[in-house]
């Protein structure tokens, strides 16, 4: 069992080494889980209403891929706010990024209805029943 102290020291060297933009969209501190004796990452969205957590094994060959967390960040902020940040030049520019996205997304942003189709609208009169 790590103590608090070991256990930031582990996180301080890990986060140095995760560079990549992808990870401006998750939790910057990830929880460190066993799973049937294997341990894992776990990131968390940082999407307000988005629960998701990708969990990342350590134990094989592609532990440090980030494919799953790219796919995640596409279906949940979409494809131009993924492309935008992923041009940033290090990581604190892409979490300034993520975060400013997130302080001011627009209400469109908000409400928009991703991979769902067309939006139909019924143009029936409401019956007694519903008016009441």
């Amino acid at each position: 069992m790590l103590s608090i102290k070991d256990f930031n020291l582990l996180v301080e060297r890990l986060i140095k080494e995760w560079v990549s933009p992808i990870y401006a969209f998750f939790s910057p501190t990830p929880a460190i889980e066993y799973t049937d004796g294997r341990r894992s990452h776990v990131f968390k969205c940082l999407a307000r209403s988005c629960s998701k957590t990708i969990r990342r094994y350590l134990d094989k060959g592609d532990a440090k891929s980030t494919s799953n967390m790219w796919r995640h960040a596409r279906s949940c902020y979409g494809e131009d706010v993924v492309n935008e940040i992923s041009e940033a030049k290090d990581i604190k520019t892409a979490r300034k990024g993520v975060k400013s996205y997130l302080a001011n997304g627009t209400i469109t942003a908000a409400f928009e209805r991703k991979g769902k189709g067309k939006i139909t609208y019924s143009h029936r009169p409401h019956t007694k029943s519903e008016i009441r």
